[in-house]
């Protein structure tokens, strides 16, 4: 087994605590690495680390002769924003190989269209799928991802999925998305209290393993504090009688049980540190049969005429969990935002005019409507954190304060301004305030942007026992498949709904499948010659190895969470390649 990279006893600090410490790993070839933990534990730093944008304090890394790696970042570079599509790429090759940089960009998903437009005007996803190209087309053995997830939709997710499901070589893919983890690795980092646990497991079934770990040390560790209380009382007793009886041997004996329990103390087992705040959404059930309503309208941005799709009849009623669904740019955050317009006239007394989409919307009257932007323009930055809590709702300083500390925000600075917050601190607060309300309805817009793996199954826990309603727009899978019940899918100018995720996953299964080089490999220069096709059945044996990939993720998966059409179509198909090889 050939290694690729070795990382040893690495130490990073950016304050006077470690962000991490002592920290050992080695990826050898074949490794699928998903790297995962709370935000702010240290993923991105490690990322850098390994890829030598950064140095650690303590400790070295060490790469292979024969591996070559590339990192992709987050975020296009600026320096890349105001240039085109093809320039971007072309950068990295010779003036004489720009016929490779222009095949990836076909095989990649990019019309010759594309080519030449800014890459600051590309979508999400096309800027990932840009920043994967600048990566495999040096024909890598080793990528880094950092979050290459973030901000993709639904279709761009099950592409991104596809292509790594097919690359060859090796990778470590730093996501909080869980079903694209189980997808597509084959070994978990989990970063922890400034360490780094390593499984050879998928994700689900590595937080598993960590999970029964962390129950076996709860049970070492009430075991050795039972003996360290045991030893500290018998201690006490000889040294009351050593001083009562003036008895020098017993109080010898008292001082030495007293350094053994010490003792015991350093090296009784480590637990790890459990969150102070825990997400959870309460609301109020309001006893009527819709919380809101709508005729046929035309869904339009703010401040424009440009039609984004037609809305058709809809009704929403307390139970209801609808998944607003679709490709970025076709319109659902301009539905939310236009839907809590109309609410905010409605409380006001204000009547739309008779042309406005917003008449053709109608709340209860007594609905009381709460709005996560993911924008989390809710929030004044002028507010003290105090303050943006009474925004909500009428609390006492007592309730507010209570409110804040269980939220995990320390009483110290309760008087601090909203705009000193993180993006995570303010989502948090933001849900606080939610909670706080108790709502008959929310509309949450892009709500796990800022929620790390544990939170985002919180939000799925609490939003299954919300008593009211919840439309969120969101391209998280296991959000999805796990709290809604009622899917609008907005493709081609129309809302339409469906009420399972299996028939929109089959509508944008062919809109998501990828076209790569050679099976995603690492790409050689004979991969892009322009006069090599592959042969049928190899390319047949490419698809059997993708759909087998496909169906064993999902056999893997909890049956409630399978995706029976899927899985028969994919059998299908398998049996249909098999009969032709």
């Amino acid at each position: 087994m050939s290694t690729f990279l070795t990382a040893q006893s690495l130490t990073l600090s950016y304050t006077s605590t470690a962000l991490f410490k002592q920290l050992n790993a080695t990826v050898n070839r074949g490794d699928k690495i998903g790297l995962i933990g709370h935000n702010g534990s240290g993923k991105s730093s490690l990322l850098k680390l390994l890829a030598g944008h950064q140095e650690p304090d303590e400790g070295h890394v060490s790469k292979a002769k024969q591996c070559m790696m590339s990192y992709v970042e987050q975020h296009v570079p600026n320096e890349l924003q105001h240039i085109s599509v093809l320039d971007a790429l072309a950068e990295t090759q010779e003036r004489d190989d720009l016929w490779r940089a222009e095949l990836l960009l076909s095989e990649l998903g990019f019309s010759a269209s594309d080519w030449n437009i800014p890459v600051a005007n590309c979508s999400g996803g096309q800027q990932m799928r840009l920043l994967l190209a600048r990566a495999i087309i040096n024909e890598p053995d080793l990528l880094l991802l950092d979050e290459p997830s973030n901000h993709l939709d639904l279709p761009s997710l099950m592409w991104l999925e596809h292509f790594l499901l097919r690359w060859k070589g090796s990778f470590i893919l730093v996501s909080h998305d869980q079903t694209l983890l189980d997808s597509v690795t084959n070994t978990t980092w989990v970063m922890r209290d400034q360490m780094l646990y390593s499984f050879a497991l998928p994700c689900t079934k590595a937080r598993e393993a960590l999970q029964e770990k962390d129950a076996q040390d709860q049970l070492r560790f009430n075991s050795e504090q039972k003996e360290i209380n045991r030893i500290e009382k018998s201690a006490k007793r000889l040294a009351l009688w050593g001083k009562i009886y003036d008895n020098e041997d017993l109080a010898r004996k008292a001082k030495t049980m007293f350094a053994r329990k010490e003792r015991l103390e350093e090296e009784q087992t480590e637990l790890s540190e459990v969150s102070p705040w825990r997400l959870a959404l309460q609301g109020e059930v309001l006893p009527a049969n819709r919380l809101m309503e709508t005729a046929p309208f035309a869904v339009k941005p703010a401040q424009s005429d440009m039609l984004l799709f037609d809305m058709p009849e809809a009704r929403i009623k307390s139970g209801d969990r609808i998944a607003v669904l679709g490709s970025n740019g076709c319109g659902k955050s301009s539905l939310l935002n236009l839907l809590y317009r109309r609410y905010s006239q409605s409380h006001a007394g204000i009547t739309p005019d008779l042309d406005s989409s917003t008449s053709a919307v109608t709340f209860h009257d007594r609905c009381r409507l709460g709005y996560y932007d993911q924008s989390l323009q809710q929030l004044d930055g002028e507010d003290t954190l105090s303050d943006a809590l009474s925004k909500f709702v009428a609390i006492s300083g007592e309730q507010s304060k209570r409110a804040l500390i269980s939220a995990g925000f320390q009483y110290a600075r309760h008087d601090q301004k909203v705009a000193s917050l993180s993006g995570g601190e303010r989502a948090r607060l933001l849900f606080v305030g939610l909670t706080l309300a108790r709502y008959h309805l929310l509309f949450l817009d892009e709500p796990t942007n800022h929620l790390d793996m544990e939170g985002k199954e919180e939000l799925i826990e609490t939003l299954n026992e919300f008593e009211g309603a919840a439309v969120l727009v969101s391209h998280d899978r296991s959000l999805i498949e796990q709290s809604c019940n009622r899917f609008w899918l907005i493709q081609n100018g129309a809302l339409t709904e469906y009420l399972s995720m299996d028939e929109v996953y089959l509508r944008l299964g062919e809109q998501s499948r990828p076209s790569l080089p050679d099976s995603a490999q690492p790409v050689k220069q004979n991969t892009f010659a322009p006069s090599e096709v592959l042969a049928e059945d190899e390319k047949l044996l490419e698809r059997l190895i993708e759909l087998e990939s496909l169906l064993d993720a999902d056999l893997q998966r909890k049956p409630k969470h399978q995706k029976p059409d899927l899985q028969k179509l994919w059998e299908d198909e398998i049996e249909k390649i098999t009969s032709q090889l």
